[in-house]
C-alpha cells in the first residue's frame, strides 16, 4: 500500500473542499490504516490543525490511547516543529515525509520564525515572562497526582 500517495490523495481532496492547505498525512500500525487526512486549518479556522495534528487526534480516538509508538506516519511535508511536538508527546518514532521545510517556505508556507525561535536565533517572536512562584499554580501538580492515587 502506498500510504504517502493515501496522504497527497487526502490532500487533494481537502484542498479541493477548501478545509485546508497543501498538507496531508497518513498514520499506519503495522499493516493497518488509523488515519488518512488533510490539514483541516481553513475549515476549522485552527492554526494548529495541521494534518499530523489532524491525524495524531484521529488515530489517539479511534484507538482509545495516546500512545501511538506503534505507528508510523507518512507526511507529505517535514512537519512543523508544534508538529514534532505531538508526534513526539504521543510516541511516534518513525515519520515519512515528502516536501522539506524549504520546499514549504518556498511556497508561502514557512515555519522557520519558530524553527528560529526554538534554536535560541530569534528570540523577538514571542515574549515569555515567567511568574514567579503561586500557590495557586504550585498545588496543581500535587493535587493531579492525589486524584490519580485513587
Amino acid at each position: 500500500m502506498d500510504y504517502m500517495k493515501l496522504a497527497a490523495e487526502a490532500t487533494i481532496k481537502g484542498m479541493d473542499k477548501k478545509v485546508g492547505g497543501p498538507f496531508g498525512a497518513t498514520i499506519v500500525r503495522g499493516d493497518e490504516i488509523i488515519a488518512v487526512v488533510s490539514n483541516t486549518m481553513m475549515r476549522d479556522t485552527d492554526p494548529s490543525a495541521h494534518a499530523e495534528m489532524v491525524a495524531i487526534r484521529e488515530a489517539c480516538k479511534k484507538l482509545g490511547t495516546m500512545d501511538l509508538s506503534d505507528c508510523v506516519i507518512y507526511a507529505t511535508c517535514e512537519p512543523c516543529p508544534m508538529c514534532l511536538s505531538a508526534i513526539i508527546w504521543s510516541g511516534v518514532k518513525e515519520v515519512h515525509y515528502c516536501n522539506t521545510r524549504d520546499d514549504a517556505h518556498d511556497h508561502g508556507f514557512s515555519d522557520m520564525h519558530l524553527r528560529n525561535y526554538l534554536t535560541g536565533e530569534d528570540k523577538s517572536v514571542l515574549n515569555m515572562v515567567k511568574v514567579e512562584q503561586r500557590d495557586d499554580c504550585d498545588n496543581l501538580f500535587e493535587h493531579f497526582h492525589k486524584l490519580n492515587q485513587k
